[in-house]
């Protein structure tokens, strides 16, 4: 408490409201005038300057830019055509990255937590940036902590593993401080705001809820080493080839300027991070649309690679909502005196949950009975009690944890209801309450409560779609294993009557070796869910995790990608990557065809990329040691690279593709880029060995290789673009075209030269060449280099 404390200003005067009122209106505009308002959250997307700035100043464009430089020292401003490309780029990649900004920000506000604030006796709800000093708010299970305050009414059970790291849940009464930025995992209270703003513990730690994780994206990890790759190589590269062209040929020093930047501009595939920031800004707004606010753009990727799904079943399969079906006396009580006692239990409890809110709604008439202790549900302990003044002590929750050395007593007859897929609950009566434990041996089994789920309207249609995908469903849930499985079985899960009971795995290796054999788990406690999620990530899977609860977030933490439901907990929201804003698990196909997109796209882009970096590369190492000198200039490459890699990677990369991924992006993309700039660099080598033999000029030697390279170039691009449609055929057509047209209206301009027949003859003869040479390549890559990697 005292690490929260921070003195108020002298002239603030504090106020002492009672719970059951709250602050008065004019008490709440005095606070207003004072500036003693909690004030606006911290933006979680970065701002419009930002992203101006990490768009602009970036490792490539610098590099670029000293290159250009360079090119206006010796005055040759049409080779600067490149930088058109370079700003071209920049401004798309600004607009799309502010787009996909205003987007989250706008769908951020719809699921921003709210305070339920009690003023002047009402009860209403304000978002958390409009809480005063004073304040009194009321909390419940599953909701975050909107500012530090100290409990004035109530018990429960808090969370503050997100400030602490401790996960065990701490037990909080009337006069203990709430932290900001924790969760209440059980009960109810009311509480007073006792600080605001920066003044709040989590202030040192903006967003603490906000939990941070590395990003799972093997794009943006590969495009990164890329990037150090040619940072490294670039400056020795380039000067050893400047001072080659300039020392030994004497071309002389603009020429050789010129011939180096060309080299060097080939080699940046400055392209490629703009397409991957692109086309996972425009997969966030797309989704949007789609109703799923995704919070961290690389949730796209990592959805797209999900092969193991785990799933609660409320609000997944089932809607989340209960209906009690009947009660079964169990001796002790008639069915009428267990009804009533149901009745006075969910007004005691009224915690909200879906079970509370389905007794009131079958016993709405509750006795007159004075609570005098209440203990709030929890899914460790999974029951809840309730103790009324001369009524007694009663429990409701899991018969096997109410009962877990006498529950064969009623084994059969919980069996016979559960085995039909409804959930069972054992009412009990008890000698006393204590949330550490029950007295087993006092406790008199009193009747069964028979509830049921009801099933999600598309939850088979979702289900079957994950089967055909390949991706395995795991349904992790805390009630009956039977029941779930039963559940699930209606639902259309695949293998759901493979169920296994979580409370009998007592070890860690119990634990991991069911996680992989069984569909179903029921029983399970938060830490259990948790290390069920660790215990697929080990074996090697990409793990996507939906929850709604509380009780789910510290295995929504752990999986590479988590999805919450808008409707669940501000906890499960806040710390996922996914937020359904609807609420429908059936929308997770959308999103995850969206991330397939992304992906499919990226990596047939990316080829594009990596086959002018890989050649540029080769090449300009080579033509260090080559008596011939590098026979492009900046404007050719410019032309090429625009008809064969950036225009057609921007129209493939947010084309449709709903395509299965396999294997790793790194690996597919060096498998599908090798054979082309293999290919391109053999035959350029081979070109510029037969321009000695043949005694072509400076001038006729660059001619042939823009015509050569651009043919090869045009091969890959049409490869890329297989299978063809009418949008790939457009698509390659038109950059054929362009490419011709360019040459045969500008010659001049792209440093061409008349064709002479020795020249048709030899650029004949390397076209040949790249027809036999690019296939053969394929087919070694494919089936023998990279024969063994599981595509």
């Amino acid at each position: 408490m005292n690490e929260a404390t921070k003195p108020l200003p002298s002239y603030c005067e504090r106020f002492k409201p009672d719970y059951s009122c709250g602050l008065t209106e004019l008490q709440v505009s005095q606070r207003i005038r004072q500036g003693l308002v909690n004030g606006k959250d911290e933006i979680r997307t970065k701002s419009i300057g930002q992203i101006v700035r990490d768009n602009t100043v970036t490792f490539f464009n610098i590099l670029n830019f000293i290159l250009a430089a360079l090119v206006i020292s010796v005055g040759s401003w049409k080779n600067l055509l490149f930088m058109g490309v370079i700003i071209s780029n920049t401004l798309i990649g600004i607009i799309q990255e502010i787009r996909a900004k205003k987007t989250i920000d706008n769908l951020s506000l719809i699921t921003s937590p709210k305070a339920h604030v009690i003023r002047s006796g009402m009860k209403s709800e304000v978002v958390v940036s409009e809480l005063v000093l004073d304040d009194v708010i009321e909390l419940s299970s599953g909701m975050q902590i909107p500012a530090d305050c100290i409990i004035l009414d109530g018990h429960c059970e808090v969370d503050e593993s997100l400030l602490t790291g401790e996960s065990d849940p701490v037990s909080k009464d009337v006069g203990d401080m709430l932290l900001s930025g924790a969760f209440l995992v059980s009960g109810t209270c009311r509480a007073k705001v006792e600080h605001l703003g920066k003044d709040n513990y989590a202030s040192k730690i903006t967003q603490s809820a906000k939990y941070i994780k590395k990003p799972n994206s093997e794009i943006m990890a590969w495009t990164n080493r890329i990037i150090k790759w040619i940072g490294f190589a670039i400056i020795p590269i380039g000067t050893a080839l400047f001072y080659k062209q300039v020392f030994v040929s004497n071309e002389g020093y603009a020429d050789g300027i010129v011939s180096t930047v060309a080299a060097l501009i080939g080699m940046i595939p400055e392209g490629l991070v703009l397409l991957t920031s692109v086309v996972l800004a425009v997969g966030v707004i797309r989704l949007s649309s789609h109703k799923a606010l995704v919070q961290e753009l690389c949730a796209i990727e990592t959805l797209a690679r999900v092969d193991t799904l785990c799933l609660d079943k409320t609000g997944t399969i089932t809607e989340g909502s209960l209906q009690v079906d009947k009660v079964v006396p169990l001796g002790n009580c008639t069915a009428e005196e267990a009804e009533q006692i149901l009745a006075a239990f969910a007004a005691a409890q009224n915690d909200g949950t879906p079970t509370m809110r389905a007794i009131q709604n079958a016993y709405p008439k509750a006795p007159s009975w004075v609570c005098g202790k209440k203990v709030a549900f929890s899914s460790a302990r999974k029951w809840s009690g309730t103790a009324f003044k001369n009524q007694g002590c009663y429990v409701l929750g899991a018969g096997e944890f109410i009962l877990p050395n006498r529950f064969e007593e009623i084994r059969a007859e919980a069996e016979k209801y559960e085995n039909l897929g409804q959930r069972v609950l054992l009412l009990a009566k008890t000698d006393y309450l204590d949330e550490n434990g029950l007295n087993e041996a006092a406790a008199l089994p009193l009747a069964l409560v028979i509830l049921s789920d009801k099933i999600r309207k598309n939850a088979k249609r979702t289900l079957e779609y994950f089967n055909s995908q390949g991706v395995d469903i795991k349904v992790i849930s805390g009630d009956n294993p039977t029941t779930v499985s039963r559940i699930a079985q209606r639902a259309g899960l695949k293998n759901a009557q493979n169920f296994v009971d979580a409370s009998k795995l007592k070890t860690q290796a119990e634990l991991r070796e069911a996680a992989e054999r069984y569909t179903v788990f029921g029983r399970v406690t938060p830490k259990q869910k948790l290390e069920l999620v660790k215990a697929l990530k080990a074996k090697k899977h990409t793990v996507a995790m939906t929850g709604d609860g509380v009780n789910d977030v510290p295995a929504l933490k752990e999986s590479d990608c988590s999805i919450a439901m808008a409707s669940g907990s501000d906890a499960a929201r806040t710390v996922s990557n996914v937020v359904l804003l609807d609420s429908d698990f059936a929308s997770m196909p959308r999103i995850v065809n969206e991330g397939r997109r992304c992906i499919n796209n990226l990596q047939r882009s990316a080829t594009l990329f990596l086959v002018k970096a890989i050649f540029s590369a080769l090449t300009s190492v080579i033509f260090i040691f080559f008596a011939c000198n590098f026979p492009f200039q900046p404007i050719q490459f410019t032309l090429i690279n625009a008809v064969a890699i950036g225009i057609p990677s921007f129209f493939l990369g947010l084309e449709p593709n709903r395509d299965r991924l396999h294997g790793k992006f790194s690996h597919n993309v060096m498998r599908n880029s090798l054979p082309g700039a293999l290919t391109l660099t053999f035959c350029i080598l081979t070109l510029s060995a037969m321009s000695l033999l043949f005694h072509f000029s400076d001038e006729e030697l660059s001619t042939l290789a823009v015509l050569l390279a651009g043919f090869i170039e045009l091969m890959i691009l049409f490869r890329v673009c297989y299978p063809f449609n009418i949008m790939h055929i457009v698509l390659f057509s038109s950059m054929c075209t362009i490419f011709v047209l360019a040459l045969a209206l500008f010659p001049t301009f792209f440093e061409i030269t008349p064709i002479t027949f020795p020249m048709i003859l030899v650029l004949v003869m390397m076209i040949t060449l790249a027809l036999f040479l690019m296939p053969a390549l394929i087919h070694l890559f494919n089936r023998i280099i990279f024969r063994k990697i599981n595509y």
